[in-house]
């Protein structure tokens, strides 16, 4: 990537030439022409969160909390932005989140995503929920740093699988999101009466794997009277479309389509996962295992005692629980609770490198970024993620050299005040 002086110079000798950057610099403007472009229900699935978004708000507004205390006269002409993680060089301390049902926003989905993120050398962590399985994903990045998330599901034989082949893709973490185990109330879908599994979307992991094939062959689901309606034929020929393998009317005349969705959300979550259950997964890999959704200082300290290798301060970016607290607000508490004895994330609410500087500043190793990377993926698939990394380390590498840091271990808690 380039440095941020030469990014700026960029942008302003396009603008002096009539051309306008590919993304826009602001959140608020790049979600408004996201808004405008999408269809309403996939971007408020996109865009939405749980009941009436208070937790969407807190995560916004609780960075802001936390003010930048730059220091003067250091010699910040040098600028580095790496950090490590795991034994991994990042260029930034950022990685992409997972997000699920990429092809609401593009075409190419998270094919375009690891492309871009690969090209500068960002870690993309793959979406259990994929749009593209892992495998074409993983081989569309090369030697791109990749995890892999999961969400555990009621099939052990799945978890298992869903393990393996991320290894086999030469993903170099495993994250295990706690937090949706049942799906939050989310008021904008339900109003669209909209959930994209449902045609098919964002189960590519589950389609493309074997032993999930399997159940599909032993799978048995009672006769069910649906009302036939244009709307149901048109999903149905849309859940046809998306199953892998050719042949549209082979597909819809062999039934797997519609049973692969039925057996979906059969077992795609499991609210019955206890703490016990993490020694399963840890006996069968020896990647390093994160946990994503930790809020409480006891869940974070309970995880070290069950040999958990990292975590991700996170609360789905809102849209599990409304009126939940912040992970910037829970963050020092949950960094002083692991005591430096993990590396320790931070999602939901990060917009830019303030952002990254103030989160770093409380102890986080790194940040994931979401919501942000998927709009502008909307706007220019692979070439609008690459501008949207450009943007996301430039105005960090400005903000840390301006506020007097010359490197992330200067980064410390001395250089942020509380409002």
């Amino acid at each position: 990537m380039l440095t941020a002086p030469d990014w700026q110079a960029a942008l302003y000798l396009g603008g002096f030439a009539g051309s306008l950057p590919l993304i826009p610099a602001d959140f608020q403007v790049l979600e408004e022409r996201v808004r405008r472009k999408l269809p309403a229900r996939a971007f408020d699935y996109l865009a939405g969160g749980a009941g009436r978004e208070q937790t969407m708000e807190a995560n916004r507004s609780d960075w802001d909390r936390y003010r930048i205390l730059p220091r003067m006269l250091n010699d910040v002409s040098a600028r580095d932005l790496s950090t490590t993680l795991f034994g991994q060089r990042l260029p930034l301390p950022a990685l992409l989140a997972p997000i699920g049902v990429l092809e609401l926003a593009h075409a190419e989905a998270d094919t375009a995503v690891g492309r871009a993120a690969a090209s500068a050398g960002i870690p993309y962590i793959f979406s259990n929920q994929a749009s593209r399985p892992m495998e074409e994903v993983a081989s569309a990045m090369g030697e791109g740093a990749r995890w892999f998330q999961l969400y555990w599901s009621k099939s052990r034989d799945l978890v298992e699988s869903l393990v393996a082949r991320a290894e086999a893709c030469r993903c170099s973490a495993i994250v295990i999101t706690l937090d949706t185990t049942l799906l939050g109330w989310r008021i904008r879908d339900l109003d669209h009466a909209y959930l994209p599994f449902l045609e098919g979307k964002g189960i590519a992991q589950y389609t493309s794997d074997p032993v999930f094939q399997r159940m599909l062959d032993e799978a048995e689901f009672p006769a069910v009277k649906r009302r036939v309606t244009l709307q149901s034929i048109l999903g149905l020929m849309t859940l046809t479309k998306r199953y892998p393998g050719g042949g549209f009317w082979k597909k819809l005349r062999s039934g797997r389509p519609l049973k692969a969705v039925q057996q979906f959300v059969r077992i795609y979550s499991n609210p019955a996962l206890q703490w016990e259950d993490l020694s399963f997964l840890r006996e069968r890999t020896r990647l390093p295992v994160l946990l994503k959704g930790i809020l409480h200082p006891d869940d974070a300290r309970k995880a070290l005692d069950y040999g958990i290798d990292g975590l991700i301060v996170s609360n789905h970016g809102g849209r599990q629980v409304d009126g939940s607290v912040s992970t910037a607000e829970m963050l020092p508490g949950i960094i002083a609770a692991v005591g430096g004895k993990v590396p320790v994330l931070v999602d939901s609410g990060i917009r830019g490198g303030a952002d990254i500087f103030r989160a770093l500043a409380l102890g986080a190793s790194a940040v994931c970024v979401g919501r942000p990377y998927a709009y502008a993926l909307a706007l220019g698939g692979q070439e609008g993620v690459a501008t949207y990394l450009q943007h996301l380390a430039a105005d960090f590498e400005l903000t840390m050299a301006l506020a007097g840091c010359r490197a992330i271990p200067e980064i410390t808690r001395e250089r942020i005040v509380t409002r």
